[in-house]
């Protein structure tokens, strides 16, 4: 397992959830993937999302004005 951060600060709905995606493709599962934001709509956005794809929210919360989503990536095999 590895862990990676991904810069979505500054960047607005849809943008944030569509680069976690674009990360993710390049992650294997069991991977861990940090988020940190600004826009507020993410907190239901990127947890929405890993719930469609399977993938696991570690938590969702704001920490010194940014807004922060670390998910495990779950990815099926073969």
């Amino acid at each position: 397992m590895s862990r990676f951060t991904l810069d979505a600060r500054n960047l607005i709905c849809p943008l944030p959830v569509v680069r976690t995606q674009e990360k993710v493709e390049q992650l294997r599962s069991g991977d861990e993937l940090e988020v940190v934001c600004t826009d507020p709509g993410v907190l239901h956005d990127i947890p929405a999302w890993c719930r469609i794809h399977g993938h696991e929210v570690i938590e969702a919360v704001e920490r010194e004005g940014e807004l922060v989503v670390r998910l495990r990536v779950r990815k099926l095999e073969g």
